[in-house]
Parts: structure tokens; sequence; C-alpha cells
């Protein structure tokens, strides 16, 4: 049986490793979208800063989100319809407060300098909002295959994976259908 703290870590430095990829390219789309970087005469997003913020950081949440799923915490399984994208967002959105929150505590002690804004909101505050969104997407979005939450779910991910329907769940039990053929019908032919 695997040690639990060993999982921990490997989970840990996965997490650790996609936020900070996610984290370069919103940092460099963000830059070339507001600064150019010298590759145009004027950079698209000069006058838009905010704009290009919030789109370079939904690049990077894709990214994010993608290998949080795929490789971070890729011996867990979400249980949300939606492969639990609307639960990661509103998390990412929700722990964008923490570094927001230590920005304001530092202006407010009076430090405005760019190096304490940089201390207090991308050391500080992104620290404690990526432990927190680590411990929150454990939690909330992604489980552990031998959670017995999740034994139903996986079954219709098997069964339903092709169609991409959501399969309507009822806590009653029907008989099964009787006039059922003895055998399966001809697949449909092509026009």
């Amino acid at each position: 049986m695997e040690n639990p703290w060993q999982r921990f870590r490997q989970e840990a430095g996965r997490f650790l490793a996609v936020g900070l990829v996610a984290t370069v390219v919103a940092l460099i789309l963000f830059n070339f979208l507001v600064h150019g970087f010298g590759a145009m005469d004027g950079a698209w997003l000069n006058d838009r800063p905010e704009l290009a913020y919030v789109l370079a950081n939904a690049v990077g949440m894709a990214i994010s989100f993608r290998g949080t799923k795929v490789w971070a915490f890729r011996d867990r399984r979400t249980s949300h319809a939606d492969g639990g994208v609307v639960a990661f967002v509103v998390i990412n959105l929700a722990t964008m407060l923490i570094p927001m929150t230590c920005l304001g505590i530092s202006r407010g002690l009076g430090l405005d300098d760019p190096i304490s804004d940089n201390v207090s909101a991308n050391v500080v505050g992104l620290a404690l909002a990526n432990a927190a969104r680590f411990f929150l997407f454990r939690e909330f979005v992604f489980l552990r295959v031998d959670d017995p939450g999740l034994e139903l779910d996986l079954a219709f991910v098997e069964l339903h994976d092709h169609t991409h329907e959501i399969p309507v769940v009822t806590d009653e039990i029907s008989e099964p259908p009787r006039d059922l053929p003895m055998s399966d019908p001809a697949p449909p032919r092509a026009p």
C-alpha cells in the first residue's frame, strides 16, 4: 500500500509545477499584450491592462485545469457532471481574494512601493492562495478513486463517456424492460 505522505508530497509537487507553468504563461502573455516586448510598434492592449490581465489569467487557468486534472491529481477523479470545471473556476476566483487582501493590508500599513506590493501580493498572497487551492481542489473537485461517493459516478463515466450526456440519477429502483430483443439491432447504415 502506498504511503499517504508520499502521495501527498507527489501531488503537491506536481500541483506546484503545474501552477508555475500556468503562472509563467499568464505573466508572459500579459506582458506581451500590454507591453509588446518590442515585437510590434504598439502592444495590442496597452491601454487596457485589466482586459489583458483577465485574458492572460484565463489562459493560465485553462492550462492549470488541464495540468491539474491529468497530471497533478492523475490518481483522482471528479464527481461533478462538468468534469469539475465550474468548481475549479469558482475556487480559483474565490482564492484570488487572498493575494488581494494581502496587498490591501500592506497598502493599509503604508507600504506602497513596488517591492512591498509584489512581496505582499505575489509572494505571501500567492503562496497562501496556492495552499488553499491545493486543499480545496483535493477536497471538493478531485476525489480519491477509492472514495465511496465516487463509485457511482465512475460507472456512469464509463457508460456515458462516448455520448457526452449527463446521466439522470434517481433513487428509485425500476424493473428492467421485458420486451427487449434477444440480439443487438443492426448498426445504422451510412447515408
